[in-house]
């Protein structure tokens, strides 16, 4: 008897403490808003580069000592085991880098300049004469294509490609839980993104409706998705989102991928685009979901190699 009257003590004690901190959530979620708020507008008004230099440098030096550290050092540690403990916090600390620099970018997200090789003075990002015929390719033919990319350096800019070429776009995005800080991100995101799409239960409906009107879709693929079918990522298993190959088996979309690097200097990039990526089909004739998604992540997982610190090793992508 005793024993029962504890257990509703303690549960009684943990429904005050949960609607306690629902209350203080209601409280301050308006203020960290506005804070948020303030801080992209005081980012926007200071030069990209410049305020970039030092987010990235300020990361570097405060990343270390946060919980998330840890986890990038236990997932590079499982993904690299031939990697010394300085070569792993050396990828760390440029993956810190990384962080620093896309905050201070998201506030310039409509004033990134993409060109041509040509135009590499001028430019923010740079596409070769291939990306750029890959785009005209896309332009032309007549079924839509599914874009993928991933978290590797700055994974905003890619959805800005499609709209600048004239391409009918919806991205994909997971909204913050800040109502305040998600209607700034979203009226920023969408004066260069084309139509955004929140991550919620309409997603597959919407995306599915747009594809149907001939427009293209991208979205991230590198997340961990709890109900997603299993495909392997450095050797590990981990959990990935079959919404993109099933709207491609379910319409016949090509698929491409969509990545951006940081060159020497940390603050231009190097666009590129894939060509179609080859999928294998059931005896239908329809391409296998699983499959298809163990073959895109094990692109990202290629593109991620080539270079360790441009990818976010801080979330919990195998868990």
């Amino acid at each position: 008897m005793l024993y029962l009257r504890k257990q509703t003590e303690n549960t009684v004690a943990k429904k005050r403490s949960s609607r306690i901190g629902q209350h203080l959530k209601l409280a301050f979620d308006p203020i960290i808003g506005r804070l948020v708020v303030a801080m992209l507008r005081l980012a926007r008004s200071i030069d990209r580069v410049r305020i970039a230099d030092c987010l990235g440098l300020l990361m570097r030096k405060i990343g270390p000592h946060l919980p998330r550290h840890q986890l990038g050092r236990a997932n590079l540690a499982a993904a690299f085991p031939d990697k010394s403990m300085m070569e792993i916090d050396q990828i760390l600390s440029e993956a810190w880098d990384n962080i620093g620099r896309v905050a201070a970018e998201f506030a310039h997200l409509d004033r990134i300049r993409i060109g041509t090789d040509e135009q590499f003075d001028c430019a923010d990002v740079i596409y070769d004469s291939q990306a750029l015929a890959f785009l005209d390719q896309i332009r032309q033919c007549k079924s839509p294509t599914i874009f993928f990319a991933a978290h590797i350096a700055n994974w905003e800019i890619p959805a800005l490609v499609p709209p600048l070429v004239g391409l009918e776009s919806y991205a994909l995005y997971r909204p913050p839980n800040n109502p305040a800080i998600d209607d700034a991100i979203a009226r920023l995101r969408a004066s260069c993104m084309g139509t955004l799409v929140p991550a919620d239960l309409a997603a597959p409906l919407r995306l599915a409706n747009a594809l149907k009107e001939g427009a293209h879709v991208g979205m991230l693929v590198d997340q961990q998705y709890r109900r997603g079918v299993d495909v392997l990522f450095f050797g590990r298993k981990c959990k990935a989102n079959p919404l993109l190959a099933e709207l491609a088996r379910r319409f016949d979309c090509p698929i491409r991928g969509l990545r951006v690097m940081r060159l020497r200097n940390r603050n231009t990039f190097r666009g590129e685009i894939t060509e179609p990526i080859e999928l294998r089909r059931d005896s239908y004739g329809k391409i296998d979901v699983q499959n298809a998604m163990q073959t895109i992540t094990s692109i990202v997982e290629r593109w991620v190699r080539e270079d360790p610190g441009q990818w976010l090793w801080l979330h919990g992508r195998w868990h």
